[in-house]
């Protein structure tokens, strides 16, 4: 993928720590804390379904080479899961045209999916374009970039393609791109907190490396989750109810932003572990 395709680097944007207030950070504790809790009570039985390993690791390269934040990458995420979830259900409820075989009530199936696997890298990609809007500070991907990258990578669409494609994701998420939670966020805001309580911590070094065990964790969650199911169930092959009921779990961004930290911590400063536990649990 040649370079020149990509819009030029952004001025580099320092995450500056210890001066948010007491009563915005308390706000905005109060407010991830509810977005996270009302998203954990509209999860559908799909919830993590689109977050496979090789698709978040497409995603995360993509916003890498386009320059964009690393929040937009994980933004984008989880902008295709709920689209996608949605998307996937109101087309296999619709009712089977007429002319379809009786014979064989998989041919309807097979033919959406068929048909949304021409479209997939293109909804992927719109996910990320969309992402990229809500950070003004970072690059922002436009119809003409969108359409010489795809091009790159052997997808040959028109910027009107690439306009309707973006709409069609917009409308399926019902224009609200602010709705699923970003664990990146979590991450951040949690930081924030622990240096306005804690100051000889070092925040600064943790959330460099909290980049880098998040991450980790997003790329290897499938691992992660079921080692942690099989040790809370104490079961080797859990049933499709019990993995049903820990989406709860691995949808967390607070449970994750808490776990982040935490494993950051223990790996830059050992000894400050159990305080920072104390301090974030």
């Amino acid at each position: 993928m040649a370079k020149s395709f990509f819009c030029a680097p952004s001025p580099s944007v320092s995450f500056k720590f210890r001066e948010a207030s007491f009563d915005l950070l308390t706000d905005c504790l109060v407010n991830l804390n509810k977005r996270n809790k009302d998203n954990l009570n509209s999860l559908s039985k799909c919830s993590g379904n689109f977050k496979d390993k090789r698709l978040m690791e497409y995603i995360f390269l993509m916003t890498k080479e386009l320059r964009l934040d690393p929040l937009a990458g994980y933004h984008a995420v989880e902008l295709l899961q709920r689209f996608m979830v949605k998307h996937l259900t109101e087309l296999l409820t619709t009712p089977t045209p007429q002319g379809a075989a009786a014979d064989q009530p998989e041919s309807y199936e097979d033919a959406v999916f068929d048909k949304l696997k021409e479209k997939f890298p293109l909804i992927v990609f719109s996910c990320v374009q969309l992402a990229s809007k809500l950070f003004l500070h970072s690059q922002i991907v436009d119809n003409n970039t969108a359409v010489r990258i795809l091009h790159s990578v052997g997808h040959s669409v028109s910027k009107q393609t690439v306009l309707e494609s973006e709409l069609m994701v917009l409308k399926g998420l019902e224009y609200r791109l602010n709705a699923p939670p970003n664990p990146l966020i979590y991450v951040e805001i949690l930081l924030e907190v622990l240096g306005h309580n804690e100051p000889s911590i070092p925040v600064e070094q943790l959330y460099e490396l909290c980049h880098h065990v998040l991450q980790f964790v997003s790329l290897q969650r499938t691992a992660i989750y079921d080692s942690l199911l099989e040790t809370t169930t104490q079961c080797v092959n859990p049933s499709r109810e019990q993995r049903e009921k820990f989406v709860t779990v691995t949808e967390d961004c607070m449970l994750l932003g808490v776990g982040v930290i935490t494993v950051a911590t223990f790996i830059l400063c050992v000894r400050k572990f159990e305080q920072v536990k104390h301090l974030i649990s």
